[in-house]
C-alpha cells in the first residue's frame, strides 16, 4: 500500500484587511502622514494586538483544509479565482506560513507558483539550474547528469547563458517547470503558470507530468482551471469553495461536481402558469424545455441531439407565425440563430408544439444559453423569452489521445477526414 506523503489537518490560513498604510502621492500628503504616524501607528498596533478576534476585516483565505495524497498520487486542486488555490500551494510550499493547522510532508518539494520564481534574475538559466539543484539537496554530478535533458526540454538552449532578467515570461516558465520536473524532488507543485506557455508546451508538461507520477512514483499537486487536464491527469482532486473544501474525491467525480455546481447551473425547463403570458400579444406560454434532459444541474454529454420543445397557445386565428432560436455560448456570443419553418404557417387558434433538433456531436464542450423569439410575419418580434434554458455539454465519450487540453471554438462537428494509402 503507497505511504501518505502529504497530510493535511485542519489547516487554515487568516488575513487581517486593512492594516497596510496607502502611500501619499504628493509632498504635501507625505508631510501630513508624518504628522500623523504616531497616531496611525498606535491605531495599527491595537488592531494587530486584536489579530485573533473575530470581525468584519478579517478574512481567512483558508479554513479547516483535511485531505492527504498518498505517494504517486497527482491531485488536482480546482475552484474559482478567490477560492484560496494559491494560498494552499504557497503553504505546502513552505512560502507562507498556516495561522493554525498541521501539515506533515515527507520529501523534498519543488513548486512552480508564479513566473520566475526560483530564480535568481542576475544568474544565467544554467546557473539558476544548479542553484535550484543545490536547494534540492541535490550534488554536482546529479545535476549535471540531467543539465542537458532539462535545457533540451525547456526549448531555452540558446539563451541557456543568458542572465533569466532578459528572459521572457514564456522562457521562464518552460525553463522553471523542467528544472523542477527534472531535478527528481518526491513532491512537484505546479500552479496555473503553464497557462502562459503555448499549447505545445503545454502538451509536453503535462505529459511529464503524468510520466513522473506513473513511471517514476512522484506525487504531483496541479492547480489548473483546465478542467479536461485535471481529469485526465489527475488521480484525486479537492474543490475549494471560498477557502473550504467542499467535495474531495476521484478527479472524474469532483470535475463533474464542479461543471454542475459553478459552470452549468442547468435550467432545461420552465413551465408557465395559465394566468402568465404575453400580455398584449396573441400568444400564451406553456412551456419550453430540452427533452431528454438528465436531472436539473447535470451535465449533458455532446454526442447527444437536443431537442428543444416549445408549447404554447395562439389565441388567434390565422396567426402568421415563426420561432427563432438563439443558442448562445457562457460569455456571449450569439452561436448561430435558426428559424422554424419558412414561410411563416397561419396557424389557427389553439394550443401548437414546435421541436427544433440541434444534432449531437456539433457543439463543442462547454456552458451554453437558448433564447427562443416569437416573430410574427416573418418581421416583428412580439416576445422574447431571453436565456430561457441553460446547459453544460461535456465530452462523455472521449477518444483516447495525448492531448489533454480543450478543443478550440464554439462547435466541434463530427466530419469525414481520413488518411489514404
Amino acid at each position: 500500500m503507497a505511504k501518505t506523503v502529504i497530510n493535511v489537518e485542519n489547516l487554515s490560513k487568516r488575513y487581517r484587511l486593512g492594516l497596510k498604510e496607502k502611500k501619499a502621492e504628493t509632498l504635501a500628503g507625505q508631510v501630513a502622514n508624518l504628522i500623523k504616524s504616531p497616531w496611525q501607528n498606535l491605531k495599527r498596533l491595537r488592531e494587530m494586538s486584536r489579530f485573533g478576534v473575530e470581525d468584519e476585516s478579517v478574512f481567512w483565505a483558508l479554513k479547516d483544509i483535511n485531505f492527504e495524497v498518498k505517494e504517486g498520487e497527482v491531485l488536482g486542486i480546482i475552484g474559482k479565482n478567490g477560492a484560496g488555490k494559491s494560498t494552499l500551494l504557497k503553504i505546502l510550499s513552505q512560502i507562507t506560513d498556516p495561522t493554525s493547522g498541521r501539515i506533515e510532508i515527507q520529501g523534498r518539494v519543488a513548486a512552480l507558483l508564479e513566473v520566475g520564481t526560483g530564480f535568481h534574475p542576475e544568474l544565467s538559466g544554467r546557473e539558476n539550474i544548479y542553484m535550484n539543484g543545490t536547494i534540492l539537496g541535490m550534488t554536482r554530478r546529479e545535476i549535471d547528469s540531467k543539465l542537458d535533458e532539462i535545457i533540451d526540454f525547456s526549448g531555452v538552449e540558446k539563451f541557456i547563458d543568458t542572465p533569466v532578467k532578459f528572459y521572457s515570461s514564456g522562457m521562464k516558465v518552460r525553463l522553471g517547470f523542467s528544472v523542477a520536473a527534472h531535478l527528481e524532488p518526491e513532491i512537484l507543485i505546479i500552479d496555473e503558470v503553464l497557462s502562459v506557455g503555448d499549447y505545445e508546451f503545454q502538451a509536453k508538461c503535462l505529459g511529464k507530468m503524468e510520466d513522473v507520477s506513473k513511471n517514476q512514483g512522484r506525487t504531483v499537486l496541479f492547480v489548473s482551471h483546465n478542467l479536461e487536464a485535471v481529469s485526465s491527469l489527475c488521480t484525486k482532486a479537492i474543490l475549494l469553495e471560498k477557502g473550504q473544501n467542499t467535495f474531495v474525491g476521484s478527479s472524474k467525480e469532483v470535475v463533474n461536481h464542479y461543471i454542475n455546481k459553478f459552470k452549468g447551473k442547468g435550467s432545461f425547463k420552465k413551465v408557465w402558469d395559465l394566468q402568465e403570458g404575453s400580455g398584449e400579444y396573441p400568444i400564451k406560454m406553456k412551456s419550453i424545455q430540452i427533452l431528454n434532459s438528465p436531472e436539473e444541474g447535470q451535465a449533458i454529454g455532446r454526442e447527444q441531439d437536443l431537442m428543444i420543445e416549445t408549447i404554447f397557445w395562439s389565441l388567434k386565428d390565422e396567426l402568421k407565425l415563426n420561432l427563432s432560436l438563439h443558442l448562445y455560448a457562457i460569455t456571449g456570443e450569439c452561436i448561430f440563430n435558426v428559424f422554424s419553418q419558412l414561410p411563416a404557417p397561419n396557424l389557427k387558434d389553439g394550443i401548437h408544439t414546435s421541436l427544433c433538433r440541434i444534432p449531437g456531436n456539433l457543439l463543442n464542450e462547454g456552458s451554453f444559453s437558448i433564447s427562443m423569439m416569437f416573430v410574427k410575419d416573418s418581421s416583428t418580434i412580439i416576445f422574447n423569452l431571453d436565456h430561457v434554458l441553460q446547459f453544460e455539454l461535456v465530452e462523455k465519450n472521449r477518444i483516447e489521445s495525448n492531448w489533454y487540453g480543450k478543443i478550440p471554438g464554439f462547435v466541434h462537428p463530427e466530419v469525414e477526414f481520413r488518411i489514404y494509402d
